[in-house]
């Protein structure tokens, strides 16, 4: 195969015209761009950095007790070393002094490095960080005035079928550029973050493999379309099934990171829904499924208080369809907190429109705070880190969405042998027959001295029960 391609490769230069002029003039039109993408890799390319990031971890000397199962019994014994653990990355300065990267990417990073297309290099710092859209915003230190900011677009305006380039650090090999078109808009159900299985994605067949993460998206003017995180593959590499977080979000996190906000913070919306299948909208009279459909409603949403009911179903927010529970999610997620937003209703065969307000996850708890508690009580609880469930935990894990009093969530396992048997993000809801509503209630059980220890949670929706003797 390689014989026969430099065969006709060959081929092609004998016959090829030898006085044919050569135009050296770059293409300054959409037609003649569709000839070379350099110009606009010219104008974006220099926007977007490799990212080191590197995190201090501790480790056994001894190799056994770097496994769990022995570290279990013998985690005190034997001395520890220390060693860097380095990540790769791209990023994509969007500010001055700012650049937006993936969160995976700088997750737990002890020093992070960036380093500029004209190779030079600067530290940074992060500052506003959120797992669930899978975005950081670092600030870069002693940042000089000539960082070249890469403009964001419009991603609502995209269309499946428009070229876009993707440009990032593959496998660490340097600044590299393929691309592809817009090959699906809105695609939902695969989150970033531990427990999100929501998510609201650009997809592109341009090719994005390891090292991509946080790299650009951009158009045909060289603007900002998405940020590259993430990729179906069965091989490690790309299968031309990229996804790319839409700019509109990452310009809102940019935003308030600006503004001094050191997490994302989203509306509340206090309200589960589910998609409207063929079935429910038969039974709806809708001529063709469309919009979502209102399941739940909490105490203090919003959305209940604007008149909006179970059974409902919603159509539009801000204007723009929602056709699935992540879109709607998505575009909550862009609008501003403290503005009043059209929500377009199907209620009782009539449409109609009504005005939402966007709150704080927090609002319906009246300054009432939550932290995380370390249980440290023998029993079946100990090494367990637990808060109580709010709407702005429950947002920013992924959950279901919750009131005050919902529950106490497990946020983190400080205990290897706990692990067998709870989940981070597992909400307990009953302990020896008691419902357990707050941090307050489960403490008051802890003292107990129990041969017998039965545990209600609720993971991921289901039901699981456990049981402990002795």
């Amino acid at each position: 195969m390689k014989l026969a391609a430099l065969a006709l490769a060959a081929g092609l230069a004998v016959f090829s015209p030898a006085a044919l002029p050569a135009d050296t003039r770059a293409p300054a039109t959409m037609a003649e761009i569709q000839l070379s993408f350099a110009p606009v890799v010219e104008a974006s390319a220099p926007s977007v950095v490799n990212i080191y990031a590197t995190q201090i971890v501790a480790e056994s000397a001894n190799p056994f007790l770097n496994d769990p199962f022995f570290s279990q019994f013998f985690r005190d014994l034997g001395p520890s070393r220390l060693r860097e653990q380095n990540a790769l990355g791209s990023g994509v300065i969007v500010g001055p002094g700012l650049v937006v990267t993936n969160f995976h990417v700088v997750e737990n990073a002890d020093k992070i490095r960036i380093a500029l297309a004209d190779r030079r290099e600067f530290d940074g710092e992060v500052m506003l960080a959120d797992e669930k859209a899978d975005l950081a915003v670092i600030r870069v230190a002693d940042a000089p005035d000539d960082l070249p900011a890469l403009p964001f677009a419009d991603s609502d305006a995209l269309s499946v079928g428009d070229l876009v380039l993707a440009i990032g650090n593959p496998f660490g090999v340097g600044q590299t550029v393929s691309s592809g078109i817009i090959s699906g808009l809105a695609r939902t159900g695969r989150g970033g973050g531990a427990f999100n299985t929501g998510g609201y994605f650009i997809q592109t067949d341009a090719p994005i493999n390891p090292g991509n993460s946080g790299g650009a998206l951009v158009d045909m003017r060289g603007r900002l379309v998405g940020i590259n995180t993430q990729i179906l593959t069965r091989s490690g590499g790309s299968n031309g099934i990229g996804f790319a977080i839409p700019s509109n979000l990452v310009a809102r996190v940019v935003a308030q990171a600006e503004a001094g906000a050191t997490s994302f913070q989203r509306p509340w919306a206090g309200i589960e829904v589910q998609p409207v299948d063929s079935d429910i909208a038969a039974a709806l009279g809708f001529d063709r499924p469309r919009g979502v459909l209102v399941r739940t409603l909490v105490e203090g949403s919003p959305f209940l208080a604007a008149g909006v009911r179970p059974g409902d179903v919603i159509l539009s927010l801000a204007g723009v369809p929602v056709n699935a529970p992540g879109e709607l999610e998505f575009r909550l997620s862009l609008q501003e907190i403290g503005r009043k937003v059209p929500v377009e209703i199907m209620s009782g065969g009539r449409k109609r429109t009504v005005e939402v307000e966007m709150v704080a996850p927090d609002a319906a708890l009246a300054g009432v705070s939550s932290k995380p508690v370390h249980i440290t009580a023998p029993g079946p609880f100990e090494g367990l880190v637990v808060q109580d469930l709010t709407p702005a935990l429950a947002d920013r894990l992924g959950l279901r969405t919750s009131r005050p009093g919902d529950g106490v969530v497990i946020v983190g396992i400080d205990n290897p042998r706990r692990s067998r048997n709870f989940q981070l993000g597992d909400i307990i809801r009953e302990v020896n027959g008691v419902g357990i509503g707050s941090v307050a209630d489960l403490a008051g059980l802890l003292d107990e001295r129990r041969s017998t220890w039965k545990v209600i949670l609720e993971r991921r929706g289901g039901i699981v029960y456990l049981t402990w003797r002795g």
